[in-house]
C-alpha cells in the first residue's frame, strides 16, 4: 500500500471513488474539471497499481485548511485507509504551517475518532462559503463542520 500525491492520470479514478459516495448522499459529487484544477490538493493511496482511496487537503487562508473528499474504495473499507490519508493531508498542513483545518461532512464519527472537533458551522470565516454557490444542496447545506487545531486544543460547541 502506498500513500502518494495524485497525478492527473488519477482523476477519473478519483471521480469515481468520490461519485460512487456521491450517489448515497454520503458525500458531495465533485465536478472532473474541479479535480483536474484541484489535483495537487489530493493525495490518493494505490495497491498494485489500483487507486483504492483519496483525500484532499485545500488551502483557504493563511492559517486555516480544509479536508476534502476522503473516499475509499467499498471493498476496501475497514483497513485503515481514510485515517492513513486524513493523517497524510493533516501532516502536510502542518508542514506548510496551517494551525487549523476543518471538514464539512456527513461523516462526523470518522473526523472525531481522528480528533477533529464539533464546531457550529457560522464560526467558519465567510470566505470559505465561496465554493458552496456551486453546491447541488446550496442554501440548504446539512453537512456538519469540525475542526482540528494542529498542536492545540479547539472549544467544541
Amino acid at each position: 500500500m502506498l500513500i502518494r500525491k495524485a497525478k492527473v492520470e488519477n482523476v477519473e479514478k478519483i471521480k469515481k471513488l468520490i461519485g460512487n459516495w456521491a450517489e448515497k448522499g454520503l458525500m458531495l459529487p465533485r465536478s472532473i474539471s474541479e479535480l483536474y484544477e484541484t489535483i495537487r490538493d489530493f493525495w490518493v493511496c494505490e495497491e498494485e497499481g489500483e487507486i483504492i482511496g483519496c483525500a484532499a487537503l485545500h488551502v483557504d487562508w493563511e492559517d486555516l485548511g480544509e479536508i476534502k473528499s476522503v473516499a475509499v474504495d467499498e471493498k476496501n473499507h475497514r483497513r485503515g485507509i481514510g485515517t492513513k490519508l486524513l493523517k497524510v493531508c493533516l501532516s502536510e498542513a502542518e508542514e506548510i504551517g496551517l494551525r487549523k483545518v476543518f471538514a464539512l461532512t456527513y461523516s462526523q464519527d470518522f473526523f472525531e475518532k481522528n480528533g477533529f472537533k464539533l464546531i457550529d458551522k457560522s464560526l467558519l470565516p465567510h470566505k470559505i462559503w465561496s465554493e458552496c454557490i456551486r453546491c447541488p444542496k446550496f442554501p440548504n447545506c446539512d453537512e456538519v463542520a469540525l475542526i482540528y487545531e494542529l498542536g492545540g486544543r479547539v472549544e467544541s460547541k
